[in-house]
């Protein structure tokens, strides 16, 4: 797994600079597979979900249909 503190966090262009409501993501190769990092933009050193890229693809697909 990735070093945490080398990830490049992002948000969506779709949500406003002082959202209350963000999630940031962060993807990181590794020699077996893409992982996908999720957190709470308000909570930086909060809990954290990783998915694999396939995993990740399921998610977004069910919640953005």
């Amino acid at each position: 797994m990735a070093d945490m503190t080398d990830l490049d966090w992002f948000k969506s262009s779709h949500s406003g600079n002082d959202g209350p409501d963000c999630v940031e993501v962060a993807i990181s190769p590794t020699p077996a597979r893409t992982t996908v990092h999720v957190r709470d933009s308000k909570d930086k050193d909060g809990a954290r979900l990783t998915f694999t890229d396939r995993s990740w693809a399921a998610f977004v697909g069910v919640y953005s249909a």
